[in-house]
C-alpha cells in the first residue's frame, strides 16, 4: 500500500468526537456545574479534545478547565468513559472522558473566573438535584462517576450514560 493509498484509506474512516471534563466537588459533596451560553442547560467544566494537535483527553480536560473556570488543577484518576451516539444530533458519535477534579476548597472556589466567551455562570449542586439540570446522558455519567468515587471502584465504562456489562 502506498502512502497515498493509506492517506485515502484513513480519510475514509468514520470520525468520532472526543470530549473530556472534570468532576469537581466542594467539601459538602456538591458538584460544580457551568452554564454555557451556546446551548441550553448546565454542564461540567470541559470540552472537545484537540486531538489533531496531539492533545490527550487528560490534557484536554485540564486545558478546558483552566480556560473555562480559571483553575489549573492536576486532575485525578479517570472515573468514566462514555460512548454517546449521535441520537439525531448533527454530530458524529462522542467518546467522553470524565476525570476526578477533586474537592475544591473555599479559596479555589473564590478564585473561579469564568470564560465569558462561553460561560454565563457556575454553581454548586447537590447530587440529588443534578438530574433536573444536566442533559440526560451527562446526568447519568456524573451519577456513575459519583458512584465510582463513593464505592472506591475503578473506571466505569458507559454507553450513553448507562453502565455496560
Amino acid at each position: 500500500m502506498t502512502t497515498e493509498d493509506y492517506t485515502r484509506y484513513i480519510a475514509g474512516l468514520p470520525r468520532v468526537l472526543v470530549g473530556a471534563a472534570a468532576l469537581f466537588r466542594d467539601a459538602g459533596g456538591k458538584v460544580l456545574l457551568v452554564e454555557p451560553n451556546y446551548r441550553e442547560g448546565w454542564a461540567l467544566p470541559g470540552g472537545t479534545v484537540e486531538s489533531d494537535d496531539g492533545e490527550t483527553p487528560r490534557q484536554g480536560a485540564r486545558r478546558e478547565t483552566a480556560e473555562e473556570i480559571g483553575l489549573d488543577v492536576t486532575l485525578g484518576r479517570l472515573l468514566a468513559v462514555d460512548w454517546v451516539p449521535p441520537a439525531g444530533q448533527p454530530r458524529p458519535p462522542l467518546v467522553a472522558y470524565l476525570y476526578d477534579g477533586g474537592v475544591l476548597d473555599a479559596e479555589q472556589l473564590k478564585a473561579i473566573r469564568l470564560q465569558e466567551a462561553e460561560l454565563l455562570s457556575w454553581r454548586l449542586v447537590a447530587p440529588k438535584e443534578l438530574a433536573g439540570l444536566l442533559p440526560d446522558e451527562l446526568g447519568r455519567r456524573v451519577a456513575a462517576a459519583l458512584d465510582v468515587l463513593e464505592r472506591r471502584e475503578g473506571t466505569v465504562e458507559l454507553e450513553d450514560g448507562y453502565r455496560t456489562g
